[in-house]
């Protein structure tokens, strides 16, 4: 196409406004006065404009390059945006078809609640497009931010108020998806894509570093592992464990790290119960205060029963979801049975045990402000070997029904290997969503394998995953609390 060739020889008309500062010493790039060295990737459309020394982005999708044509660099900018809009940030970038970006890296930006599904809507702030999603939102809109990016030679990092949010490192012949073989590391502009809406996005105090040549970086995970997390990010899929407990000597420096690493987001639970380490509001407000700035989704185990009578609605609502399971109840006999636990579980008959223990789930999963059933058709330990005969096709379908029916999804646990396949399916013809979970006892995390693998087996897509809610959609909002225990 004549503009797209047009385009191309501009850029490289532009390439006299590269980085001039001597290696590792900053350059402004950016200095609210004007937009020299920058070029709009379509003439004239209006959408970046300096306002009181900022640079406002607003109205139809466009590109703004800056060709640096460096490899190694520190690149830092202070950004905010406002509802409903959003940004991104590309590097090593050059050129394509009405000034798209064809190469190099996206980073993008949106602090917009998700709400409900989308890949625009729920790739967060720092998501290395397509290649390491995040899912968390680290800052809100309306409110300046800084972000950072280092590159050096094949790994990149992300940084949000100076927290490293992403850390990946490029395989040396990575897999990427149709349309995506040139995200690649090497080199190009600096691009900044305005919002595409009527809303704004403003960027200020831009500067950019170059840093020396080095060796390139082993990778850490294996190629296979990176091509899977890739395929799955690039399809839009969101890689979430929601179930991991900070136990067992495992320290939130371990759960990040291990973020970094695998690509996979977190949500972090603490156990809130009776005989449990929070088990009323002080020591949930204590534990949230240190956990408050973690690069994580906050979670709440709710145990047992009563859990419902030692919190307040006002505290639950701090965290970004709840879960229970069905493994604490207390049977018709008045004993209290916590199934994990062989000297606490009472199986008098076989089957009336699993007949109360589904009627126990109906009420639960009714009555209790939750967002997901976890530890799923879990047996005691003495049961365990007749599952499949014990968990009929008719109890199977009392959980899906009562599920579907309250809007809570259904977990898949790594640790137990469960629910198994054809339950899964059943549950996404009935509409019910899916969470991936660990609930680990130590310090390793493992890599959702079984879940990995029931994505293909059971055929799931992103659409049948779990979102965290918005504040006015949350259970404990929408049902509020029983007024009894439900046994």
């Amino acid at each position: 196409m004549k503009y797209a060739g047009y385009l191309l020889s501009l850029f490289f008309l532009v390439s006299s406004c590269q980085i001039k500062s001597p290696k590792g010493e900053w350059q402004v790039i950016f200095n609210g006065e004007s937009l020299e060295g920058w070029t709009a990737g379509e003439v004239n459309n209006g959408s970046f404009s300096i306002e009181n020394g900022l640079l406002k982005c607003t109205g139809p999708e466009t590109y703004l390059y800056y060709d640096s044509n460096i490899r190694n660099f520190e690149f830092e900018a202070s950004v905010k945006t406002e509802n409903l809009s959003k940004s991104a940030l590309f590097f090593h970038a050059k050129p394509g078809d009405k000034g798209r970006p064809v190469e190099g890296y996206k980073i993008q930006i949106n602090n917009n609640f998700p709400g409900t599904f989308s890949v625009d809507e729920d790739l967060m702030t720092g998501s290395i497009r397509n290649v390491r999603n995040i899912y968390y939102p680290f800052v809100d809109n309306d409110q300046w931010f800084k972000i950072r990016l280092k590159v050096v030679e094949n790994r990149i990092q992300v940084f949000i108020n100076d927290v490293k949010v992403n850390d990946y490192t490029e395989q040396e012949n990575p897999w990427r998806w149709e349309g995506g073989k040139f995200v690649r590391t090497g080199k190009g502009a600096f691009v900044i894509q305005s919002s595409g809406s009527e809303n704004s996005a403003y960027y200020k105090s831009i500067r950019v570093k170059e840093l020396p040549d080095s060796d390139r970086f082993l990778p850490e995970v294996s190629e296979d592992w990176d091509t899977k997390v890739t395929r799955l990010m690039s399809a839009g899929f969101p890689l979430v464990d929601y179930h991991v407990h900070l136990k067992g000597g495992l320290t939130l420096d371990d759960v990040i790290g291990n973020s970094g690493q695998l690509g996979i987001n977190y949500g972090i639970a603490p156990n809130c119960g009776l005989h449990f380490p929070i088990t009323n509001d002080s020591s949930l407000y204590a534990y949230l205060e240190n956990v408050n700035d973690a690069p994580a989704f906050k979670g709440m185990q709710a145990e047992g029963r009563e859990w419902v009578k030692l919190f307040s609605s006002e505290a639950i609502r701090q965290f970004d979801y709840v879960f229970t399971d069905a493994m604490t109840f207390t049977d018709e006999k008045g004993r209290r049975n916590r199934i994990w636990i062989p000297e606490e579980v009472w199986v008098d008959d076989k089957q009336a045990f699993m007949e109360q223990m589904v009627q126990k789930i109906e009420a639960i999963f009714s009555r209790e402000p939750v967002d997901i059933y976890v530890n799923p058709t879990v047996l005691p330990d003495e049961l365990t070997d007749e599952y499949d005969r014990l968990w009929t096709e008719e109890r199977k379908q009392r959980v899906i029904n009562v599920l579907a029916e309250n809007g809570v999804a259904l977990e898949i646990n790594a640790r137990y290997e469960l629910p198994k396949a054809e339950m899964i399916k059943k549950a996404k013809k009935a509409g019910v969503k899916f969470t991936f979970g660990t609930n680990n006892t130590g310090r390793e995390l493992g890599h959702l394998d079984y879940c990995l693998e029931m994505i293909e087996k059971c055929d799931l897509k992103p659409e049948d995953m779990f979102h965290i809610k918005p504040d006015s959609l949350k259970p404990i909002v929408v049902k509020g609390l029983p007024e009894k225990i439900t046994g």
